[in-house]
């Protein structure tokens, strides 16, 4: 294949939201690697163009990323991804050496083996903090050893301060192959988004009986968009960046799936104040005026597949649904998830907001040699199927054998005891 803009690799894909925000700086992302099945579906379906490959990194090398993606000539620009880090362990030894810091070690080694000329590496905001520094001061040694220079001092970036409305803190990494020029960490809008701008011209999902059981509903148009509304829904030629444009439905509300609140917890959820925590759920109410807290993936069917804890709309009496999650993330409305509310919320909750990886991206694209390339061609979407596998289903769709660990089922005696105990509780959706 040949590519005629800049070449990104992501690996730890998952649904795409450092994908994304790169295309739209104006990279190719060539191959993404993603080792839970149901995710790499997600992202087959929004980047049908991109090599996905459904294994753990540990089963992968350069030279399989590059055969998947047509890159047997051509320059990796740059390396994205964020590893899990479950470690921290500083035992006496290093804990890049700790085997539940693995991830870290494959992620370095694929950098080493693919050799792009930059790399970009996320984590979360604990890694800097106490003990854990040691671990990153470990990272940012073995990268130096490497041949890569890193950008220091490094920084934390909040996504707030990048476009999106929602308090999200990560640390990010950037660093460049010796005599290759440093870029610059991105610098902070001087304007916040709102839950208001980004919410406020969805209609409400409780008004379509179809939304009980599927995920998606045509609505004809929306209403008043603000800046950021109409940045979502794609309105300009301008919304697109430098992304490709896909060819989408834009009458249909999608990843819009109800939930069945008891009427004593929405009682509960009207009487929470904007910008406060609903004290028995511990659900955050979104201000209007505000940001949303930072969202989060849930847990995965090993932990007992709980729905992450979605915050109480600032208007309605309800959590929000994961199109509004994805609305509070940055994702346009031409991206879908997963079409339940489990797997679609695990796929936002666990991906970099696109605008903030977008600032990032900008950054990186002013120090290559070659300038961002508006595309012409117009991707069509991918498969609806793919968006409604299960983990076995996806599994056999990729020919693999399922990597996701069966449900815990002591969680799930947990889980239960909690329900009995809290009968109310049934905004803490499960999925069978």
């Amino acid at each position: 294949m040949t590519y005629r803009r800049p070449i990104a690799v992501d690996l730890f894909a998952g649904a795409g939201g450092l994908s994304l925000g790169f295309e739209q700086a104006g990279f190719d992302v060539a191959a993404a690697v993603e080792v839970d099945p149901v995710h790499a579906c997600a992202h087959q379906f929004n980047f049908p163009d991109c090599a996905v490959i459904p294994r753990s990194v540990s089963e992968v090398s350069g030279k399989d990323i590059c055969a998947a993606a047509g890159l047997t000539s051509a320059r990796i620009d740059v390396v994205i991804g964020g590893a899990p880090c479950q470690g921290f362990s500083l035992m006496g030894q290093r804990a890049l050496d700790d085997p539940r810091n693995s991830l870290v070690r494959e992620y370095i080694r694929l950098v080493r083996e693919l050799q792009p000329s930059y790399f970009l590496f996320e984590n979360v905001k604990g890694l800097t903090v106490g003990k854990h520094g040691q671990f990153l001061n470990e990272i940012i040694q073995v990268l130096s050893d490497s041949g890569y220079v890193v950008l220091q001092p490094w920084q934390v970036l909040n996504a707030k301060d990048y476009g999106v409305p929602q308090s999200r803190e990560r640390l990010f990494l950037v660093g460049a192959k010796a005599g290759s020029p440093l870029p610059r960490y991105p610098i902070p809008l001087k304007y916040q988004v709102t839950c208001a701008e980004a919410l406020g011209d969805l209609p409400d999902a409780e008004q379509f009986e179809q939304l009980m059981f599927g995920d998606e509903v045509r609505t004809g148009c929306l209403g008043l968009s603000k800046h950021y509304s109409s940045l979502m829904r794609c309105s300009t030629k301008e919304s697109w960046k430098y992304g490709y444009p896909r060819r989408w439905n834009q009458n249909l509300l999608t990843s819009s799936r109800r939930s069945q609140h008891t009427t004593t917890s929405r009682r509960r959820f009207e009487q929470t104040e904007p910008g406060t925590v609903e004290p028995i759920s511990r659900f955050f109410r979104l201000s209007a005026d505000g940001v949303s807290n930072t969202l989060r993936a849930g847990t995965d069917s090993a932990r007992g597949a709980f729905t992450s804890p979605r915050p109480i709309h600032y208007r309605y009496a309800r959590c929000v649904t994961v199109r509004e999650m994805a609305r509070l993330h940055g994702f346009p409305d031409w991206f879908r998830f997963h079409e339940t509310k489990w797997h679609g919320a695990r796929q936002v909750g666990n991906s970099v907001p696109p605008p903030l990886a977008f600032a990032i991206a900008q950054e990186l694209i002013k120090v290559l040699p070659t300038k961002p390339i508006c595309p012409t061609k117009i991707v069509a979407l991918g498969d609806r199927a793919l968006l409604s596998l299960t983990m076995s289903s996806a599994s056999r769709y990729w020919g693999i054998r399922n990597p996701i660990k069966k449900r815990n089922r002591k969680s799930g005696q947990r889980k239960r005891k909690q329900t009995e105990l809290f009968p109310t509780l049934t905004d803490r959706e499960l999925v069978p």
